[in-house]
C-alpha cells in the first residue's frame, strides 16, 4: 500500500508540476505540433521524389532503366518515409489531443518513446541508402564494381534529393526528441520541488 501511495503520489506531482508553468506546457505544444507537420511535408516529398525517380539510357542499342525499385536499401527508406509520414499524422493528432487534456506524464512519456523510435528507424533508412548512393556515384574498384551515377545522373540527383529530405526528417524528430526529454526533466525537477508543488497547492 505505502509503494502504491507514493507512486500515486508522485505522478500527481508531476501533473501538478505541468500544470504550474502553463507557458512552457504551450510552447512545447507548439514546437512539437510545427516539427511534426514540418516532418509530414518532408517525408511525403521524399517518397514522392523517389517515387519518381527513375531514367532509361541506351548501351549500343540496348536499353536499359534505373529504377529504385532495383535497390533493395532504397526500398527500405521509401518504406520507412512511408511509416513515418503515417507516425507522424497519428502523433500530431495525439499531440493536439495533449494539448487539450489536463497534463500526463505518461502522455509525454510515450511521445518520447514514439519520436525516438522514429529517429532509429530514420537513421537507419538514410545510411542503408546513403552506403548504396555512395557506390552508385563511386563505384567500388576492389571488387569491380563502375560508377553509374554519370549515365544516369538525373535518376542519382533524384535519389540524392530524397535521400537529403529523408535526413531532415531525422533531424526534426531528433530536435522533437530532445524537446520531450527536455519536458520530462522539467516534471520530474518539478516534483523534487516541494516549495512549487505548494505553490500549486495553494492556488487550488
Amino acid at each position: 500500500m505505502d509503494t502504491k501511495n507514493s507512486f500515486e503520489y508522485q505522478v500527481r506531482s508531476l501533473a501538478a508540476a505541468a500544470m504550474a508553468s502553463p507557458k512552457q506546457g504551450g510552447g512545447f505544444i507548439k514546437v512539437q505540433i510545427m516539427l511534426r507537420v514540418l516532418a509530414i511535408l518532408l517525408a511525403s516529398a521524399a517518397m514522392v521524389t523517389m517515387l519518381t525517380s527513375r531514367e532509361s539510357v541506351n548501351f549500343f542499342g540496348i536499353s536499359m532503366e534505373a529504377r529504385y525499385s532495383y535497390s533493395s536499401a532504397f526500398k527500405f527508406l521509401m518504406v520507412a518515409d512511408a511509416v513515418v509520414f503515417a507516425f507522424s499524422l497519428l502523433s500530431l493528432i495525439f499531440v493536439f489531443l495533449l494539448s487539450r487534456s489536463k497534463p500526463n506524464p505518461c502522455s509525454y512519456f510515450t511521445v518520447f518513446l514514439h519520436d525516438l523510435v522514429v529517429v532509429l528507424l530514420m537513421m537507419a533508412g538514410c545510411g542503408a541508402a546513403t552506403a548504396i548512393g555512395v557506390v552508385g556515384r563511386d563505384g567500388m574498384a576492389q571488387v569491380g564494381w563502375l560508377a553509374m551515377c554519370g549515365n544516369v545522373s538525373k535518376f542519382c540527383h533524384k535519389v540524392t534529393f530524397s535521400v537529403a529530405l529523408s535526413y531532415m526528417v531525422a533531424i526534426c524528430y531528433i530536435v522533437l526528441t530532445v524537446t520531450s526529454v527536455h519536458k520530462l526533466k522539467y516534471l520530474a525537477a518539478g516534483m523534487s520541488n516541494p516549495e512549487s508543488q505548494e505553490g500549486v497547492s495553494g492556488e487550488k
